[in-house]
């Protein structure tokens, strides 16, 4: 495979001076290229989503049609785009075609969101002096949106933002990520398959510098960004007075209380602490569990993690494959150390050769390591125990983040008590942090970010409410 992934501004395939090596992740072997944006090319970007949002209007059922038509040209490509996300990601094959089965999802539905953006009638008449009013609203859309995806979902990301932009009649300037840019350029590709004119979605490619560019830029009126707390930030503040929806970082945690099922709870925290080699936010990192059951817990917990294939991710039976490079994987190698260095155990795991990391478990982890108080995003999973209920919600707590939880247990009380009192965007019942279905509203709190994913909701995001006044005269 040989593919250089160039920019699309104004409909038109474009290329710069700025070229980044685009290799494969198992392999390291070099696959293509990315162009990324200079200023000129940004500016261009953007200018034209603007031209387009002023000039095209896609009707309400115009948008459903070429957002449903997208979600049937994925299914029928579905192998292909899979191929594509192993080898510029690193993810397994059966990460990917998971990936690309959501994204079906997230296609079909934005294209029935498209079709019921609806306001609402107010009763002017029942204010005094506005008997003869009727006011009623609507949502419009916000204009030139400016989404920003990271590489761990290089396809489902991009249609998480694309598609609801689309369906609530917004134009688009797309910068995903220089280390995955064929996926993204994939859904866009579908996308004018299946109809949608090219100049609605303008995509450039760059890092920080190209950020700032973006942000600088008047004429997008609205951010949505998936990624780092620290870049989160740099948006929220340079943005002024425009609207954000930010999904950031997080240290996700599951409680696992002394009456769970463990034959129920452990192949669940296997998965959701590896799936995607661990690089996902909501991807399980911390465990507690009631001191009661914490030794059986671990036990059953690493010969659940030995049954792992760790590898080629291009076999279809692997289930842990590379991380997105090798600098990632040295830094989980010392958080590891320092974790050990401060008397937690290594369980399993632990070793690294190149971008492969083993999926490890660690015990009798402590609150101030890193591996626990940051976020690890690789292949690792930590427990830590708890005395009481009460405590393990503070543990939870004790965190920057607040992205998902989950917690474990018979006890509908217990259940509802932490549900409750987690101070997260989301809790999981007898699931982990990283259970997630793409209609649901998708977000976090305090350093995880602001806003919410999920079609119908990042459409009320993306519009906004204008109400309208008439005088019955």
């Amino acid at each position: 495979m040989d593919t250089n992934a160039c920019m699309i501004i104004g409909g038109l395939l474009e290329k710069s001076e700025n070229e980044r090596i685009l290799t494969n992740k198992y392999t390291g072997d070099v696959i293509g290229k990315v162009y990324e944006a200079n200023e000129s090319q940004v500016n261009l970007a953007v200018q034209s989503a603007k031209e387009q949002f002023n000039k095209i209007e896609l009707s309400p059922y115009e948008r459903y049609s070429i957002l449903l038509k997208a979600s049937q040209l994925t299914r029928e490509y579905k192998e292909g785009i899979a191929e594509i996300m192993v080898k510029e990601s690193g993810m397994t094959f059966k990460d990917a075609v998971g990936e690309i089965e959501r994204a079906i999802q997230t296609f079909i539905l934005s294209a029935e969101e498209a079709k019921r953006i609806t306001g609402e009638v107010l009763p002017a008449n029942a204010n005094p002096g506005m008997e003869n009013r009727i006011a009623f609203t609507m949502r419009v859309p916000v204009g030139v949106v400016c989404a920003i995806t990271p590489f761990n979902a290089p396809f489902n990301n991009v249609v998480h933002k694309v598609a609801p932009a689309i369906a609530a009649g917004n134009t688009v300037v797309l910068k995903p990520s220089s280390q995955t840019p064929l996926s993204a350029i994939k859904v866009i590709e579908i996308l004018h398959e299946a109809g949608l004119p090219k100049k609605h979605v303008n995509v450039v490619f760059g890092e920080a510098e190209v950020g700032g560019w973006l942000l600088s830029n008047k004429d997008i009126n609205f951010y949505t960004f998936t990624g780092s707390t620290k870049v989160g930030e740099i948006i929220k503040t340079n943005s002024g007075l425009r609207r954000v929806a930010l999904e950031l970082g997080n240290n996700s945690a599951t409680i696992v209380a002394k009456d769970v099922d463990l034959d129920l709870a452990v192949p669940i925290i296997v998965k959701a602490a590896f799936r995607k080699a661990g690089q996902v936010c909501v991807s399980l990192q911390r465990i507690y569990a009631d001191s009661t059951i914490a030794n059986e817990l671990e036990t059953r917990l690493k010969e659940e993690i030995l049954k792992l294939k760790v590898g080629n991710p291009f076999e279809k039976d692997t289930d842990v494959g590379p991380l997105i490079d090798e600098r990632k994987a040295r830094d989980l190698e010392n958080w590891i150390k320092e974790a050990k260095d401060k008397g937690a155990r290594i369980v399993t795991g632990g070793e690294r050769s190149g971008t492969l990391f083993q999926p490890t478990l660690i015990a009798d982890a402590k609150q101030e390591m890193k591996v626990v108080c940051q976020e690890v995003f690789g292949p690792l999973l930590s427990i830590v125990k708890y005395e009481n209920i009460d405590e393990a919600i503070n543990l939870v707590n004790d965190s920057e983040y607040g992205l998902q939880a989950g917690v474990f247990t018979n006890d509908l009380n217990l259940a509802m008590k932490v549900a409750k009192k987690l101070d997260v965007g989301g809790v999981n019942i007898n699931e982990t942090s990283n259970t997630r279905f793409d209609a649901m509203p998708y977000g976090g709190v305090k350093s995880s970010g602001i806003g919410r994913e999920g079609p119908k909701y990042a459409i009320e995001e993306m519009t906004e409410t204008k109400i309208i006044q008439m005088n019955l005269i």
